[in-house]
């Protein structure tokens, strides 16, 4: 792509008052993004630099990349889905692209659990051949990206802002291993910052890219939710992994499963809902962990969040006596503590 090329397409995005479906018009009318550009307002002055810093950042280094809408790169499942984005921009390996992809999203402020839910099921994923896409926020995300790099099908980070930019900053080492190993995506030009807005647009891209999406927890706030719904939209799967009645957590994924999402408890399951009848799961590198012997106080404590007094009264000890158990166990990462002095024990996932 030549500097008048991506100018028309920055023009065709930019333009007040145009937005994508109208862009689109104007290229199946006019035949190439500077020919639609000819039927709109004189470019402001600033889109010149724009152009130049794009053009410049991109040969900068050889695993930058700027994509347009028909281009052979572009990926065939984000064709095929309700609202294309016109331009991508991309760092790292360009043909995760056209690899068979699962989105994992989830909640930001993710529990222990459902952190360790999301690195275990992106891992298995990922290593029966999937591309694992999520957006590269706290929790659930960055769970998900994690357990998936160094996996056969490795992972997709699609952000709402330029790619000269990590959002949030404590990923930005993150960010950088996924650029080496997977795939960086964005459809904002450079220079575009954090803004609420672009959040659920970016969930369009996550949800356009896989053939199905999971999500691991969610309350019925959630951004994962509006993924969900945009899978749906898009004629591709959902599936939500279900907890505790009591967690708010759960909430969402359970919505979601009353609206027809499928239950799924391993990722084995996943795989058999798609057509996968069998995937090796990931390469431990050594034994099996011995198996954790059991223990009274988890016994008492079940699986849902309890508060202290509840376990008091279920074990007979006293508070002095819970706690100093109750530390050592989140201590070993066997519970963990929740606010409103909860405790929940953790599974492995």
């Amino acid at each position: 792509m030549d500097a008048d090329e991506l100018a028309a397409w920055l023009r065709l995005i930019e333009t007040p008052g145009i937005g994508r479906a109208a862009a689109r018009r104007l290229l199946a009318a006019h035949g190439s993004p500077q020919g639609a550009a000819r039927h709109l307002p004189e470019p402001s002055e600033a889109l010149a630099s724009r152009v130049e810093a794009t053009l410049s950042w991109r040969s900068g280094a050889a695993a930058r990349h700027v994509i347009a809408l028909g281009d052979a790169t572009y990926p065939h499942a984000l064709l095929e889905s309700p609202d294309p984005p016109l331009l991508l921009y991309a760092i790292g390996r360009l043909e995760l692209l056209h690899a068979p992809a699962l989105a994992i999203v989830g909640s930001r402020h993710a529990s222990v659990q459902g952190r360790q839910n999301a690195s275990a099921f992106a891992a298995h994923l990922g290593g029966a051949g999937f591309t694992i896409v999520s957006g590269l926020a706290l929790g659930i995300d960055g769970a998900a990206h994690e357990g998936a790099l160094g996996s056969t099908g490795s992972t997709i980070a699609v952000v709402a802002t330029g790619l000269d930019q990590v959002y949030p900053r404590r990923h930005l080492a993150l960010a950088g291993r996924i650029a080496a190993e997977g795939l960086l995506l964005s459809e904002h030009p450079l220079g575009t910052p954090p803004l609420r807005e672009n959040f659920p647009q970016r969930n369009r891209i996550i949800a356009g890219l896989t053939r199905g999406t999971l999500v691991v927890e969610a309350t019925l706030q959630s951004g994962s939710l509006i993924t969900a719904r945009l899978a749906v939209e898009a004629g591709r799967e959902v599936f939500a992994i279900p907890g505790s009645i009591h967690s708010p957590q759960s909430k969402g994924c359970h919505a979601l499963i009353k609206q027809g999402a499928k239950l799924v408890e391993t990722a084995q399951d996943v795989l058999e809902e798609l057509g996968v009848t069998a995937a090796p799961g990931p390469a431990s590198g050594g034994a099996e962990p011995a198996p954790q012997r059991p223990d009274p106080l988890l016994d008492a404590m079940g699986h849902d969040p309890i508060v202290l007094d509840e376990l008091i009264a279920r074990t007979g000890w006293s508070a002095a006596e819970l706690a100093a158990k109750l530390l050592d166990l989140e201590l070993a990462g066997r519970i963990e503590r929740l606010p409103g002095q909860r405790f929940q024990r953790i599974a492995r996932a």
